[in-house]
């Protein structure tokens, strides 16, 4: 589920951390605590297993979900928030696909839950960003699909209705296949001896995922003989380029589903492929890592003629590097700012690496065959720099309670062994950045007077740095002071926004304490100031359920003996207690930091990176997610409906 841009995507993963607690009131470390009910006289609203609709989408919760699954063969969830702009914008598509789907087959429906309320089935089903797309087959809740289709209507349309029926036409003699293969501009068939066999059946199931080209299968010797092939074949037919490309299936090892379905959409583009709207698609959804651009002007017959010498370089790096040409004067222009590109730069070249968005550039741009081939080579044998943005510093950057940082200046401030510094990077168009300005501005006025405190901004859009990517807006990085605690230049990634104890960890300071309480008070998340790190791990030190009594407990799962603290219930307040929210580190789990915001995860998710929500508006604004790269919102870090060149 892709499309997406700058990212406002990221792709946030998971880590389960478990703390050590003290022993209070005679339970000791590692016991299950349970997390007492108090008011119970006040009853929580019982919802039916009935189904409601909206736009004439099901409108799902933990009430009825396992009545839809039972009642549609095939039933597409959307996952969302009800504050995430992605989901808002993506709403009326998901209608208008509920509605051709309802119009084709009642066996296909369309459903959706509020992951902010249903937080079971947000913990159950793994939801890390909005929206997010799950496809539930025959009932089965266990193993859902994850969506990997196109963000519009006819995508999602088409993406379901191939796994609704068969994904690959049976094709039965020389003539079909002929006219199947004539169909269309690329086709794919797959010639095996026995189509109930392991191999035939994978290829089945890339069929199912590759929607945007059409699967044909035959078995007759008659075909393998006609088509020169002797044992299983997948063939992938295409009226441009070398026009045919063979993947024979290893005897040993069999057909890879994840493998085939990468070499089918690298073999699928074409060698050079034109930057537009209908093709950028194709472009990021191959997935090759690496992007070569010629920016030209179409118009100017000159820079046309430039496509020669630069498709002559792009055989030799097929699969790992895609050679693209963007018009600056058409739909290219829009990514130009994102290259730091306007269209008088035009013909230029840049390389992209799509992993981190590095980007780089020939010190004189040379477009021969060779000039081409060779600076390809040098930047993946890692001899050339990145080119990195910078904008100009204001002439006051260094005089306001918030300093300005930009490229240029960014490592002689955050890299002050002197100051702790906490840094925002924002984006100008980004909602979340807009409503924390004010606080950050507070925030810099409070310390504008400490000499070892600085707090700073950047534009992250405008401004690039080399060792740290940043993935979603706001993000915040926190440089402590003291010698060998800063990001080093060769440890792209390292900072983090609140260090936490633990292997190669600093400890967490003082003053970052504060100036997270002071941040996240202004943004109403109460974090309590009797959070201080400890020699070993974090520890809530006191009991703050023994002096309010409707904030719940901490709750350890013995399963894992991974903890959270819950969340309070609709209706019910912690205030002025603060229990709902801390910090919380397994010193025996190199990930991170674990979300204390009241979701009841799931223990067997398991730890599958270094990240997950830290703190939370108790579900009813955003979430903050906490990682080597910083600590971000989800809000403009779920999944994005462009594409990753904005």
């Amino acid at each position: 589920m892709r499309g997406g841009a700058v990212l406002c995507v990221l792709l946030l993963s998971l880590a389960w951390l478990s703390p050590a607690w003290g022993a209070e009131g005679g339970e000791e470390d590692g016991e299950v605590l349970v997390a007492e009910e108090e008011d119970e006289d006040e009853e929580d609203e019982v919802l039916s297993d009935e189904l409601m609709e909206e736009d004439g989408v099901l409108v799902l919760h933990e009430h009825n979900f396992a009545r839809a699954l039972r009642e549609h063969r095939l039933l597409l969830v959307e996952f969302y928030a009800p504050w995430c702009g992605h989901c808002r914008r993506f709403a009326p598509e998901f209608a208008r696909a509920a509605a051709l789907l309802r119009n084709g087959s009642e066996a296909v429906r369309l459903g959706k839950v509020d992951a902010v309320a249903q937080t079971a089935l947000s913990a159950e089903f793994h939801i890390e960003a909005f929206p997010t797309l799950k496809l539930f087959r025959d009932g089965n809740r266990t193993h859902p699909v994850a969506y990997s289709g196109r963000m519009d209507a006819e995508g999602m349309v088409l993406w379901v209705q191939r796994r609704a029926g068969p994904s690959a036409t049976l094709l039965h003699d020389a003539d079909t296949v002929a006219a199947f293969i004539g169909s269309q501009d690329i086709t794919v068939v797959g010639f095996f001896k026995d189509l109930r066999g392991e191999a035939a059946q994978a290829f089945y199931e890339v069929a199912a995922e590759v929607v945007d080209v059409v699967f044909g299968v035959a078995e007759e010797d008659e075909l393998f003989e006609a088509y020169g092939l002797s044992a299983d074949t997948v063939c992938l037919f295409k009226k441009f380029d070398e026009g045919r490309t063979d993947f024979p299936v290893d005897p040993e090892q069999g057909l890879e589903v994840a493998e085939l379905t990468r070499l089918l959409r690298v073999h699928s583009l074409q060698l050079v492929m034109d930057f537009s709207n209908e093709t950028s698609g194709q472009i990021f959804g191959a997935k090759i890592p690496n992007h070569m651009l010629l920016f030209l002007n179409t118009s100017v017959a000159e820079q046309q003629a430039l496509r020669d010498e630069f498709r002559a370089a792009a055989s030799t790096f097929r699969g790992e590097v895609l050679f693209v040409v963007v018009d600056v004067d058409g739909y290219g222009a829009t990514v130009l700012p994102f290259f730091g590109l306007t269209p008088s730069d035009a013909p230029t070249l840049r390389f992209i690496k799509m992993e981190n968005n590095r980007k780089y550039r020939m010190e004189a741009d040379a477009f021969s065959t060779t000039a081409v081939r060779d600076f390809v080579q040098a930047v993946l044998d890692g001899k050339v720099k990145p080119q990195l943005l910078s904008a100009e510093p204001p002439e006051d950057w260094n005089t306001r309670p918030v300093k300005v940082l930009v490229g240029k200046t960014f490592e002689q401030v955050a890299f002050d062994e002197t100051k702790n510094v906490f840094v925002k990077f924002y984006a100008p168009w980004c909602t979340h950045c807009q409503e924390m300005a004010a606080a950050w501005e507070e925030l810099g006025e409070r310390y504008k007077d400490h000499e070892d405190i600085v707090i700073a901004e950047m534009d992250a859009t405008a401004n690039e740095l080399e060792n740290i990517t940043i993935s979603g807006y706001p993000t915040l990085h926190y440089f402590p002071a003291g010698p060998g605690r800063k990001v080093g230049r060769d440890r792209c990634g390292a900072s983090v926004a609140l260090p936490a104890p633990g292997k190669d960890r600093a400890q967490m300071s003082p003053p970052c304490v504060l100036l997270l309480s002071h941040v996240s008070r202004w943004l109403n998340i109460g974090v309590p100031e009797m959070w201080r790190p400890s020699p070993s791990s974090w520890k809530m030190e006191g009991s703050c359920r023994r002096s309010h009594p409707r904030c719940p407990r901490p709750r350890r799962t013995a399963q894992s003996h991974r903890a959270h603290l819950a969340q309070p219930k609709p209706g019910r307040s912690c205030e002025p207690c603060p229990a709902a929210v801390g910090i919380i580190n397994d010193p025996g789990n190199d990930g991170g930091s674990v979300c204390v915001c009241g979701v009841q995860f799931n223990p067997a998710g398991g730890a599958r990176s270094t990240e997950w929500c830290l703190l939370g508006l108790l579900g009813t604004q955003c979430s903050w997610w906490v990682s080597r790269r910083g600590l971000s919102p989800l809000g403009c870090a779920g999944q994005s409906l462009r594409h990753p060149w904005h």
